[in-house]
C-alpha cells in the first residue's frame, strides 16, 4: 500500500469528530501497516476516491473514509455550501445594492436513519458558524416537508439529510436551492460551484478549524401545519369515501405521523397500518431492501390488506417522497397486485389534467415526465389541451417543466402540488390517490376499472423495466460502450429502426449518459445507468391494440433485453 495513500487516512482519522468511525479507521490502518493486504484494499476503497456532489448531492455508505457518508464528509459539504451561498448572496447585493445584513436562511431537515440527526446538526452549526441564518426542523420529517419548508419560509436553500430508499447502510445530502430556483433540488452550473467550494474546504485539510455555532433556530410547529394543511387541500374526501378500507406502510420510515394527521384533516377514514414498520427503524428488520419496488418488500403490507378485506395499500419509502399503490388480484401470488409507478403516474396526471381543463386553466399548462417515464402522459395532455413536456430522469428536472400542474416519474415519484412542494411528494400523492379511489368508489368503480377507462380513451399502453445490478461498477460502462459501439438490429423480435445517444443532448435535453432505441411499431427502449444505485436500468414502452397486446409486446420486449444484458455481461 502507497505511503501516500496511507498518508490520507491519517490525515481523515486526525480530524474525525465521530468516535465510532476514528475507531473504524485506526483498526483498518494499524492492520494494513502489519501487511493486512485485506485491510490495505479497504484503505484503498475509502480513500483512492472521494463521494462526488452532484446534482443529487451525496449519497452513499457509512463509514470512515473521503468515499463513504461520515460526519468529516458532511462537514465539507456543509462548509462548501455555505461559503456558496454567501458567494451567491454577495453577488446579488453587489448587483442590486440591497445587503441583506442578516443573511440567507438556510433549513435543514433530517429522515430517521442512521446518523441523520448528527450529520443535521453538524450542518446546522457550521451554516451558523459561517453567518448564514439557519432553521432547523424541529424532529426527523419526511422530505417533502423540507422541500415545502425551503418555499414556505423564502429560504434561500435547504439540506434534507436522507438516502431516501437506499440500502441500510447508505446516508446522503440533499440540496434544494430557493430564490430563482424556487425550492428545486440543485441542477448545472449550482452542482458544480458547490462542488468546487467542498474541494477547496477539504483541500484545506482541518474540519475542526471550521467555524460553528449553536445560534441556530429551531422551525417552528406551525410550519409542520402549514404542510400538513396545504397538503389536505389536494384532495378532500368526496362522499365515496366513507367505508373506505386501506392499509398504510411507512416502510420504517418517517411518514405516518404526517400522513395521519393530513388523513384526518382531509376526512379520510385512518387506515390499518402495518404495526411493525410504522415507526422509524434506520436498521429497517422487516425488509432486505426498503424500497416499495423491491421484492418482497411491501409483503407484510399485503398480509395486513388481507386481514383487513382492504380495498388498497399505499406505501411511502422510508423518507416518504415516493409513493406506491396496490390493489386486489386473485391472479397475483398472495392475492394483492402493486401498480406500476407509470400507472399511477397517468391515474394521476389524468386527474390534473381534468381538473385544469374543467378549471379552464389548461391553457399555459403542462403536464411533465422522465423521458424514461410513460409517452402515454403526452396523450393525455393534448386530450385535454394541455404542453407536454419530457425531461430528463429526476425531479431537479422535472419540477422545472414550465406551466406545471403535475410531474411524475416512473420510479413512483409523483409532484401532484407543485404550488407547494417542488419536489416528488408520495403524501401528497397519497392523498390525491385516496381522492382517486374514493370519486371511483362513489360510483362503484375500482382503480382497475379506472385503468381500462385510462386504456379507452388514450390508447393501450404497457411499460416494464429490465435492470441489471452489479457488484462492479465498470461493468456497467463496458455495456454503455458496447452499445454504443453496435446496438443491436433487433429486440425481442422488434426490429431496432434508430438510436438516439441522449449524451449529445438530444432535442434540446442537457447530455445524460443514455440510448434510446425507438423500435418498430412506435416502441422504445432507453437505457441509462442508474443514478443512485450500482444498477443498468432500461425502460421499455409499448403500445398495443389492447390491454392484452400491449402487455405481451413488453413481456417480449423485456426477454429480448434480457438476454441482451446477459450476453454483454458475459452471464
Amino acid at each position: 500500500m502507497s505511503e501516500e495513500l496511507l498518508g490520507r487516512a491519517r490525515a481523515w482519522l486526525a480530524q474525525d469528530p465521530d468516535g465510532q468511525t476514528r475507531a473504524e479507521l485506526r483498526e483498518l490502518i494499524e492492520r494494513a501497516e502489519a501487511g493486512d493486504t485485506d485491510a490495505a484494499a479497504d484503505l484503498d476503497d475509502r480513500f483512492r476516491e472521494r463521494l462526488q456532489f452532484g446534482t443529487a448531492g451525496l449519497r452513499g455508505a457509512l463509514g470512515a473514509g473521503s468515499n463513504r457518508m461520515n460526519r468529516v464528509l458532511v462537514a465539507q459539504a456543509a462548509a462548501g455550501l455555505a461559503a456558496y451561498l454567501l458567494e451567491k448572496d454577495a453577488a446579488a447585493a453587489d448587483a442590486d445594492g440591497d445587503d441583506d445584513a442578516a443573511g440567507p436562511l438556510v433549513v435543514v431537515g433530517y429522515d430517521g436513519r442512521r446518523n441523520s440527526d448528527v450529520f443535521a446538526r453538524d450542518s446546522a452549526e457550521l451554516f451558523a458558524g459561517a453567518g448564514l441564518r439557519v432553521a432547523l426542523l424541529p424532529r426527523l420529517l419526511p422530505t417533502p416537508v423540507l422541500a415545502f419548508a425551503v418555499r414556505h419560509l423564502d429560504a434561500a436553500a435547504g439540506v434534507m439529510v436522507t438516502a431516501s430508499h437506499n440500502p441500510p447502510d447508505d446516508n446522503g445530502y440533499k440540496v434544494y436551492l430557493g430564490g430563482h430556483d424556487d425550492g428545486s433540488q440543485i441542477v448545472p452550473p449550482a452542482d458544480a460551484a458547490i462542488a468546487a467550494h467542498i474541494e477547496r474546504i477539504a483541500a484545506e485539510g482541518d474540519i475542526s478549524a471550521l467555524p460553528r455555532s449553536v445560534a441556530y433556530e429551531t422551525a417552528p410547529e406551525s410550519l409542520v401545519d402549514a404542510y400538513v394543511e396545504a397538503t389536505a387541500q389536494v384532495a378532500p374526501a368526496p362522499a365515496g369515501a366513507e367505508g373506505l378500507t386501506w392499509v398504510y406502510t411507512a416502510m420504517h420510515g418517517v411518514g405516518w405521523e404526517t400522513l395521519s394527521r393530513i388523513v384526518e384533516r382531509a376526512g379520510y377514514p385512518q387506515p390499518a397500518t402495518v404495526t411493525a414498520q410504522l415507526e422509524p427503524d434506520g436498521a429497517f428488520p422487516t425488509v432486505s431492501f426498503p424500497n416499495p419496488e423491491e421484492p418482497g418488500a411491501m409483503d407484510l403490507s399485503f398480509q395486513t390488506a388481507r386481514a383487513a378485506g382492504a380495498d388498497l395499500v399505499i406505501a411511502n419509502d422510508p423518507d416518504a417522497d415516493r409513493l406506491a399503490v396496490a390493489v386486489p388480484d386473485r391472479e397475483a401470488e398472495g392475492g394483492w397486485r402493486r401498480l406500476t409507478g407509470n400507472q399511477v403516474g397517468l391515474l394521476l396526471g389524468w386527474r390534473a389534467a381534468r381538473r385544469a381543463a374543467e378549471e379552464g386553466a389548461a391553457e399555459g399548462a403542462s403536464l411533465a415526465c422522465s423521458l424514461v417515464s410513460s409517452p402515454a402522459l403526452e396523450a393525455v395532455a393534448g386530450h385535454y389541451g394541455l404542453d407536454f413536456h419530457a425531461t430528463l430522469t429526476g425531479f431537479k428536472w422535472i419540477s422545472r417543466a414550465p406551466g406545471l400542474v403535475f410531474g411524475f416519474e416512473e420510479a413512483l415519484g409523483y409532484l401532484v402540488n407543485p404550488g407547494t412542494v417542488r419536489d416528488k411528494d408520495g403524501i401528497s400523492a397519497a392523498v390525491a390517490i385516496l381522492g382517486i379511489v374514493a370519486e371511483a368508489r362513489g360510483r362503484g368503480a375500482t382503480l382497475d376499472d379506472l385503468l381500462a377507462e385510462f386504456d379507452g380513451t388514450f390508447g393501450a399502453y404497457a411499460s416494464d423495466q429490465v435492470s441489471l445490478r452489479v457488484d462492479d461498477v465498470s461493468t456497467i460502462g463496458r455495456i454503455m460502450s458496447a452499445l454504443r459501439e453496435r446496438h443491436p438490429s433487433s429486440l425481442g423480435g422488434i426490429e431496432v429502426e434508430r438510436v438516439d445517444d441522449l449524451a449529445a443532448g438530444l432535442e434540446g435535453l442537457p447530455p445524460t449518459d443514455a440510448l434510446s432505441l425507438g423500435l418498430a411499431g412506435g416502441s422504445r427502449a432507453i437505457v441509462r445507468p442508474s443514478g443512485t444505485e450500482p444498477k443498468l436500468k432500461v425502460y421499455l414502452d409499448v403500445r398495443g391494440d389492447s390491454h392484452d397486446d400491449a402487455a405481451a409486446r413488453v413481456a417480449a420486449l423485456a426477454q429480448g433485453v434480457r438476454d441482451l444484458l446477459d450476453d454483454l455481461a458475459g452471464r
